[in-house]
């Protein structure tokens, strides 16, 4: 399963859990893009849980959008991913320092006070 809401004007929620096949990921990308349109300094809080790779047509859907996504990463200021999963919350960690303009840090599940407050500061 993955959602994406939109709790503020400015910020975006994304809870994943489990397997993403191809029309999961295409409506939620999609959902994603959307709910971003016309933000700035923006907020993503990222909950990850159950984590298993993406089907191989997800991951075509995927990039399939992939210049509509990297368009859409310019509204977000911050990204808050909290995972189950050290290697996850790593890898956020290091896609952040790849992309400029976005600050992305790893959380335990059990800290969603402390990143609730990072994403706030």
């Amino acid at each position: 399963m993955l959602t994406i809401t939109k709790p503020a004007a400015d910020r975006v929620d994304i809870m994943l859990d489990g397997k993403v096949d191809a029309d999961i990921m295409r409506k939620a990308l999609d959902d994603l893009i959307e709910k971003s349109e016309g933000m700035t300094g923006g907020k993503m809080f990222y909950r990850i849980t159950n984590f298993e790779l993406p089907t191989l047509g997800a991951l075509g859907v995927e990039f399939s959008r992939l210049p509509k996504l990297f368009r859409m990463l310019g509204a977000f200021d911050k990204c808050a991913v909290l995972s189950d999963s050290e290697w996850l919350r790593n890898a956020a960690e290091i896609e952040g320092a790849l992309f400029p303009g976005i600050k992305i840090k790893g959380f335990n599940l059990d800290q969603q006070d402390v990143a609730e407050e990072w994403l706030a500061l």
